[in-house]
């Protein structure tokens, strides 16, 4: 899809299209301030000069996404507001409505799946679709196919997004990066060293900025270059998964099927301080935020029908560096006191001298709740006796971090 959120907004919020706007912040669950200020008139009506400008900002928040016209200005998803506005003091800031989203995520896939029923979920935004056996899928290399899917989420929606036709998953991805926004692009076999080749190795999904500093410190720098690399060679820098793996990639090669169904690997919450925090000065607030954030935990757990046995810690500290710990239990659990009990051991292996502006709290190793005969989401599984004791006696003798 394409600038998702911001396109969301747009639909609520049309008398903004065209201009830089910005996506995150604090969340909502309504426009408050614009209603309270503008009750008696549609969203849709109220004055650009009414709505908050980035350059107004003051906190710790981070871009969720952004709009075309803003992105000009070198603004993308995952900067700091704060850096944001310095680079674009002018554009309009809106919060993050997440129910919005989701609800019109879920319009766009059901969309997708009456017309193409092999579909592969990857968050919010984003499909993998299998044209292989769709009626009409191979017409003109799969652009029939991809006309109609715009087509039809357009009118049912009022969103646009762009579509890369293409042998397998990798190239398929990179394609639909290439006619951005509304377009379709159809990537043949044959093309890999016309269209792929020339482009930057960060193109390729999955080579992230330390692999491609990397690759750069090796002379290295497009597509084209790590595809004239030995295999062994890359293997010997990268290690023989990692290096087997940028030599296929390199050469387009992605056997990954479209997955109909995917379980999640683990399921976090976290959050970052309005100010930074200390985990002395600070214990009693941070303890609440802690208690909290288990809290949530546990409950997207069970009200997805999962537990999980590994539990985990992330802090980023005030100069930006972040440390995770995780411990392994031999039972499952989705018990916000647990969670909370276990992530506390794992506070007590980090060093808390610095101050802290992140705070988050995984589990991990999941598994579906009905897999466990007797078990579900309204009977939490519990730690078994001598690891329920062990953990009591250690939190009672030794101090809570917080």
């Amino acid at each position: 899809m394409d600038a998702f959120y911001a396109s969301v907004e747009l639909l609520r919020y049309p008398q903004l299209k065209g201009l830089p706007m910005v996506i995150g912040g604090e969340r909502r669950t309504a426009d408050n301030a614009l209603l309270q200020a503008h009750g008696d008139r549609p969203l849709s009506q109220i004055a650009i000069t009414e709505f908050p400008r980035l350059g107004d900002y003051t906190g710790r928040g981070v871009i969720t996404t952004a709009t075309y016209p803003a992105r000009q200005f070198g603004i993308g998803s995952a900067m700091g507001l704060m850096k944001a506005a310095k680079l674009c003091p002018q554009a309009i800031l809106l919060p993050v409505d997440f129910p919005e989203y989701r609800r019109y995520s879920r319009a766009f896939k059901d969309i997708i799946l009456d017309i193409a029923p092999l579909m592969e979920d990857r968050g919010v935004d984003e499909v993998y679709i299998d044209f292989t056996h769709v009626p009409g899928g191979q017409r003109d290399g799969g652009r029939v196919l991809a006309r109609l899917i715009q087509k039809t989420i357009f009118q049912q929606t009022g969103l646009t997004c762009s579509i890369g036709v293409a042998p397998n998953k990798l190239l398929a991805k990179m394609a639909s990066e290439f006619n951005k926004p509304n377009g379709i692009a159809i990537l043949l076999e044959d093309e890999l060293q016309q269209r792929i080749w020339p482009l930057a190795c960060r193109k390729i999904n999955g080579i992230g900025p330390k692999t491609d500093e990397k690759l750069h410190t090796l002379g290295v720098q497009t597509i084209g270059e790590l595809a004239q690399r030995d295999v062994d060679w890359l293997m010997d820098h990268f290690g023989q998964k990692t290096g087997s793996w940028l030599f296929a990639a390199a050469h387009g090669r992605d056997d990954r099927p479209v997955v109909l169904e995917s379980e999640p690997v683990s399921i976090s919450r976290e959050t970052t301080f309005d100010r930074d925090l200390h985990a002395v000065r600070d214990k009693a607030e941070l303890g609440v935020i802690f208690t909290r954030l288990c809290q949530q935990v546990a409950d997207d757990l069970q009200r997805k029908g999962y537990a999980g046995k590994t539990i985990g810690i992330k802090l980023r500290y005030d100069d930006f560096k972040s440390v995770t710990r995780d411990q392994t239990i031999q039972d499952y659990i989705n018990d916000a006191a647990i969670i909370r009990q276990m992530a506390g051991q794992c506070l007590k292996r980090v060093p808390l001298q610095q101050r802290l502006r992140l705070l988050g709290v995984r589990v991990g190793s999941l598994k579906k709740i009905d897999e466990d005969t007797g078990h579900g989401p309204q009977n939490p599984l519990v730690l078994n006796q001598n690891e329920a004791r062990e953990t009591i006696n250690t939190i009672a003798i030794e101090q809570q971090l917080f």
